[in-house]
């Protein structure tokens, strides 16, 4: 279990956790609400007040694993032994914090991978909020603090869910009673059955109204907009907007798909360096490639073709810049993602990366979080 800061606790308060809710529902609020109590912390990040994700420090991973496993009951092409693979390139790291958020970097990579589908990504977000919900609205006591900026930031967003119909669930009048196991399974399964029934039907009216596919995709319920008569019909509306362009009818089971292999290519002039980012780098996911000589790497990667490239900046015969330069007026690597890797911080050394139309920026000394957030950003 992970220790909370001294400082953390003279600041510790009655708090009412549907008042903090209220604070971040505005749609002008972006950012991550954490609290923290004696037994751990709760992040929850809205972007314009709507819930994107929430989890909780002492159980990262363990509400994902079990919601996976419920998935995977009808989703074929979710692996058998995931939980492996996940706990071996994600969890490594987590009691030194070295990865930021890495339950959520974990989600990104099952959708990148196609082991879930963008749209079965915000199912199992919503089921994940619901859990984190549930636990957070008990908290008595504790301490708060608002970040306006976060990790989520640069990453895919797969959701936004509606805080006030979440929090309705959480509380509906059918739990009391009974047992929390058997809560978790009964909410589960009623959201998953009314996202299925809601589903097949804007499937069959996509097909026979094509006009409607560009408004099932971006759907996206307002609470202000909502008739009370469908509440009082006894409809509640959908919790979540769906953020994804590839809703094509696709059933929950897909065909099974081939894990891909990330290609990184990294030119540098230090051995030192280049060791240290293969021992970052886990092999089942990612294939290194490293050069010490600039002026070999570019035949190098045009043979290659990676899925990203980083970049030393300050090398002999040809720097960083002009390396980034000549690759941007290859016709193959227009869009590749390329990172310029440096100990320089100045706003002149951006600039030029800039100039160059570089993707991101890399300072060192880098930790293995740091690496696998820029690789995450560019490649998800």
């Amino acid at each position: 279990m992970k220790t909370l800061p001294i400082s953390r606790y003279r600041f510790f308060q009655k708090l009412q956790p549907l008042s903090l809710l209220k604070k971040i529902t505005g749609k002008s609020v972006t950012g991550c609400l954490q609290v923290f109590s004696k037994s751990g912390s709760w992040s929850i990040y809205v972007d314009e007040g709507k819930l994107i994700y929430a989890c909780y420090s002492e159980k990262m991973f363990e509400p994902l694993y079990r919601n996976l496993q419920r998935l995977s009951q009808q989703i074929s092409t979710i692996p058998h032994g995931i939980h492996e693979q996940l706990r071996a390139i994600f969890e490594t790291g987590i009691e030194n914090q070295a990865i930021p958020n890495p339950d959520y970097l974990a989600i990104c990579w099952l959708v990148n991978q196609k082991y879930i589908s963008p749209f079965q990504a915000a199912i199992l977000i919503e089921e994940l909020a619901l859990e984190i919900l549930e636990s957070f609205l008990n908290l008595d006591e504790g301490s708060y603090e608002f970040i306006p900026e976060s990790f989520l930031d640069d990453m895919p967003k797969f959701c936004h869910l509606n805080l006030r119909l979440l929090v309705e669930r959480c509380q509906t009048p059918q739990s009391v009673g009974i047992s929390v196991s058997e809560k978790e399974v009964s909410v589960c399964d009623t959201l998953r059955e009314r996202r299925e029934a809601a589903y097949r039907q804007t499937s069959r009216a996509s097909q026979s109204h094509p006009s409607q596919l560009f408004k099932i995709n971006e759907l996206k319920p307002n609470a202000k907009t909502t008739s009370k008569s469908s509440i009082r019909n006894g409809y509640k509306p959908p919790v979540y907007s769906i953020n994804t362009n590839e809703h094509k009818g696709q059933r929950i089971t897909q065909s099974s798909v081939e894990k891909k292999i990330y290609t990184i290519f990294c030119i540098d002039d230090s051995p030192t360096v280049l060791d240290t980012i293969r021992s970052y780098l886990d092999e089942q996911t990612f294939s290194f490639v490293g050069v010490t000589d600039s002026l070999k790497a570019l035949m190098q990667i045009v043979h290659t073709k990676p899925d990203i490239i980083l970049l030393d900046i300050s090398m002999p015969n040809l720097d960083g810049y002009e390396l980034c330069s000549l690759l941007r007026k290859h016709s193959n690597f227009k869009n590749t993602p390329v990172i310029m890797v440096s100990g320089k911080v100045g706003f002149l050394d951006r600039a030029k990366a800039k100039i160059v139309r570089a993707s991101g920026y890399l300072t060192k000394p880098f930790t293995q979080g740091d690496l696998l957030k820029v690789i995450f950003q560019h490649i998800v």
